[in-house]
């Protein structure tokens, strides 16, 4: 069997041809990522194996399928092998990391939406919850920050007592907390507010303060500060 290439396509349809023309802007979801992986299948050219990982390959979740699929379930594609899915993995990675290194930049604890910001990308597309806490010392700048817990679809796994341990640890002096909710919805539940209350009290014994709770949503967040329910 002859193997299909790009060769077959019309150059003003190939994705190297048309980014070199056009720029990078020019291409659709399905051309990028052809050009990323560089190869297809003995019966199917990157583009059209592109458009089957972005389309029905994966639940038709397009570029979310870079972030949501392990390399087992993108292996189970014809034409994707451990290779190719774990470029398709580290794609995703990578779409995480230069998000959250330009949000850095920006980054005051001052600020919720700065601080959302920071975190929206790693953790709006999360199956579970997870609960991370930022450290700052006397100065207010971030010294640590810290995963402490990871937890079910609608509940993370944490105490207070966990999370002071590692503040004293870093000698913080102010913490802030944030957590998604795979739900998408950043509503914060009743055991939302009495873990937050719980953890301030907590820490004013130890004089360190929390300066405020901060709920992940799908592109939406909610500040528990600036809603007065810290």
């Amino acid at each position: 069997m002859k193997q299909v290439t790009m060769k077959t396509l019309p150059k003003a349809e190939r994705p190297y041809e048309k980014c070199l023309q056009y720029g990078t802007a020019g291409l659709s979801d399905a051309e990028l990522l052809a050009v990323i992986i560089r190869t297809g299948s003995p019966e199917e050219t990157s583009l059209e194996l592109s458009k089957k990982v972005l389309g029905g390959g994966c639940e038709g979740e397009g570029l979310l399928n870079l972030l949501h699929r392990s390399v087992p379930e993108l292996m189970e594609i014809k034409g994707i092998g451990p290779v190719k899915a774990s470029q398709l993995l580290c794609i995703g990675e990578l779409s995480r990391r230069i998000w959250r290194q330009a949000a850095g930049k920006r980054l005051t604890f001052h600020d919720p939406e700065t601080i959302a910001g920071y975190y929206m990308e790693e953790m709006r597309h999360k199956e579970q919850e997870e609960l991370h806490v930022m450290f700052f010392n006397n100065r207010q700048a971030m010294i640590q920050e810290v995963l402490v817990s990871r937890g079910t679809v609608n509940a993370s796994l944490a105490t207070p007592r966990e999370i002071l341990i590692e503040a004293l640890r870093y000698r913080a002096v102010n913490m802030v907390l944030v957590h998604n909710h795979p739900s998408g919805d950043p509503s914060p539940s009743r055991e939302d507010v009495t873990f937050t209350k719980r953890v301030r009290m907590a820490g004013e014994m130890v004089g360190i303060g929390l300066l405020d709770h901060i709920i992940i949503g799908d592109n939406l967040y909610l500040s528990l500060k600036e809603r007065g329910m810290l």
